[in-house]
């Protein structure tokens, strides 16, 4: 038995237990200075002292509202999107269903950071071809300013994870019998009232696990905004947590970074855990 695990807990402990564990320990440590300003410096063990300046950090909170409001608006959209393809994949009214499919999971194969250079482009007030049309027909977008350039970020994300998610989505479904639409359309159901009435509940496990999935990568934002910002000004180097975290590790603070990460992890495992909570409550689970 031990050897067949072998395989699993060996790489899950030397590249998942060991990372956190070492991040963790470095959290709790400080780095002082002896002998004034030309003195030498020493890390030892200091506490909460790194957690409490990362609550105190006005960057981070900014951080933390920013991804906070592209969740709540980002994931509904990408899901119910993602859903909505789902359901006119399973129909029998759609057409080239193959090839609808294929061309709405495609853009999750392409790497996050080339499609930020991609949409990067698109959103060039210099370079898209959107922008002079648009500006064209007298409506001047910009993409790129205070007010839009996180919902830029999110167009990305959701370009890149609808198809992943409505192939999740579409796999649940098609496990559905089909005994069940024909005792509904026996009885008069519509289309619509199956779709939202039967196949709509039965694959909301599969709905709550991409939401979770979901939540843990809206905390992880990291590659969109990173790339967008090499274009843009109103990106700085602390917009989202985890960006926080790398600049301030860049910063040669690697105790601070440490700790910005467990808080994020923290709040993810919060966030996450309490959703499949609530949703099992109500479902009665």
């Amino acid at each position: 038995m031990v050897a067949f695990l072998t395989p699993f807990f060996l790489p899950f402990v030397l590249f998942y237990l060991v990372p956190v564990g070492y991040a963790l320990w470095q959290s709790f440590r400080v780095v002082r200075r002896s002998g004034g300003q030309y003195g030498t410096s020493y890390t030892t063990f200091g506490g909460f002292e790194q957690y409490v300046e990362v609550f105190q950090n006005d960057e981070f909170w900014a951080s933390i509202g920013r991804i906070g409001l592209f969740g709540i608006v980002q994931v509904p959209v990408m899901l119910f999107t993602g859903l909505v393809m789902a359901l006119l994949l399973d129909t029998h009214l759609l057409k080239l269903k193959g090839f609808f499919r294929t061309a709405a999971f495609m853009p999750y194969a392409v790497p996050g950071v080339i499609a930020a250079i991609m949409w990067s482009y698109l959103y060039s007030p210099q370079l898209s071809p959107v922008v002079d049309l648009l500006n064209g027909i007298g409506l001047k977008p910009d993409f790129l300013g205070p007010g839009a350039v996180l919902w830029s970020a999110a167009n990305v994300s959701t370009w890149l994870w609808t198809g992943y998610n409505m192939l999740i989505m579409f796999s649940a479904l098609q496990s559905i019998p089909q005994e069940l639409y024909e005792a509904a359309r026996i009885d008069g159901a519509s289309n619509w009232a199956i779709a939202w009435r039967i196949k709509v509940p039965i694959i909301a496990p599969s709905i709550v696990m991409t939401t979770v999935f979901s939540i843990i990568g809206t905390l992880q934002l990291y590659s969109e905004p990173a790339v967008l910002r090499q274009i843009s000004s109103n990106i700085s180097s602390t917009f989202t947590p985890n960006m926080l975290a790398y600049t301030v590790a860049v910063g040669n603070n690697y105790q601070q970074a440490a700790a910005i990460s467990v808080v994020i992890a923290v709040i993810t495992f919060v966030l996450s855990f309490g959703f499949m909570r609530l949703t099992s409550k109500r479902a009665g689970l």
